[in-house]
């Protein structure tokens, strides 16, 4: 009897220990079309993460923001709150040291850090905490409680995470949009130019031989970007015929098989099936496949096509939106966010 009344007491008491840990921010996504500069403090946006490729975190303390990038797309955005003045969060390039989901603070009395992901050993880290609006962290990164458990889920031991500031770090960073603004290995800045004028294409599939795709495909800067394990290996020009009529914000997935005729990009071959997939507060049409009326809308020069085309394989993601994403002519356009979760049926 005294064993079990130990125990018993050592549950209640651990369940009043966890039940002392409190929750911050929202508790669900923010539909994917909200500009982040318009997410209040707490709010957050989580596409989903099929775990293909590698991830990225850029905190922009100017912004206030994270955006959370698996292999070069966007998949969540968070509004969240850095350190104050006297404690300010260190710029720079870090990796994940440790992780613990259930961390307290060994320097402030024990204090929960729910999520917690270590940047430095001295105590800076990403975890879960309060959000008012503004820096006010003792150095650490915090995030709203929801997505930081969404982000633990999905990172791992040496994921880049990269810290920056307007006036100190790029500006790509700084302000970070739809395109990743760094290499996801290294964090190093991905300087990538433009193309040049007259430059219908450019491909370089030597900068990244191996790993998975992704496609990103933006109608009011007319490009289209293609990314291999979170590297860019090509960027086209590409004409949308009735630019009045929008594309809207979609995401595909390729699925087995092949559309029934011709190529509408291509003609001669067969293109890939494309499957929509499901983005937060759009997920109604997932499953649908994607026509070929509406993929002819779309006209790409021919000999990038057949570069890209090997390439679409099972699970290869694009995103199409109809808003800008190159960082020269963005000027604070909303981060659309991917779901890459393929849908079950």
């Amino acid at each position: 009897m005294t064993r079990l009344l130990l125990a018993v007491s050592l549950s209640l008491l651990a369940c009043a220990v966890e039940a002392a840990v409190p929750a911050w921010g929202a508790r669900q996504s923010s539909p994917a079309d909200i500009p982040p500069s318009r997410l209040k403090p707490g709010e957050w946006i989580w596409g989903g993460d099929n775990r293909a490729g590698p991830l990225a975190v850029v905190v922009s303390l100017s912004d206030q923001r994270a955006v959370v990038y698996r292999n070069g797309i966007p998949i969540g955005v968070s509004t969240v709150s850095t350190g104050r003045k006297g404690y300010e969060t260190p710029t720079g390039v870090f990796t994940i040291l440790q992780k613990d989901k259930d961390h307290r603070s060994s320097k402030y009395n024990a204090a929960p850090m729910p999520y917690m992901q270590r940047l430095t050993w001295d105590g800076v880290a990403l975890h879960a905490g309060g959000l008012p609006g503004y820096p006010e962290s003792h150095g650490c990164v915090h995030l709203p409680s929801e997505f930081a458990r969404l982000l633990f889920d999905s990172s791992n031991m040496g994921m880049v995470v990269v810290v920056s500031q307007e006036g100190r770090s790029p500006e790509d960073t700084a302000h970070p949009g739809a395109l990743i603004p760094i290499n996801p290995s290294t964090g190093a800045e991905a300087a990538i130019p433009p193309l040049d004028a007259g430059q219908k294409y450019r491909w370089r599939p030597e900068v990244s031989t191996e790993g998975p795709v992704s496609i990103l495909l933006s109608a009011a800067d007319e490009r289209v970007f293609v990314y291999r394990n979170g590297i860019e290996i090509g960027r086209s020009r590409v004409l949308i015929r009735n630019p009045d009529q929008p594309l809207g914000t979609h995401a595909y997935i390729v699925k087995d098989g092949f559309m029934a005729g011709d190529n509408p990009l291509l003609p001669g071959t067969q293109m890939p099936n494309w499957s929509t997939i499901g983005i937060p507060g759009s997920g109604a049409a997932a499953g649908q496949l994607l026509g070929a009326q509406t993929i002819d809308r779309v006209v790409i020069p021919h000999d990038f096509v057949a570069a890209v085309l090997p390439l679409l394989t099972p699970g290869v993601v694009m995103l199409v939106t109809d808003e800008r994403v190159r960082p020269d002519t963005t000027g604070g356009a909303p981060v659309q966010v991917l779901d890459s979760d393929p849908p079950e049926t």
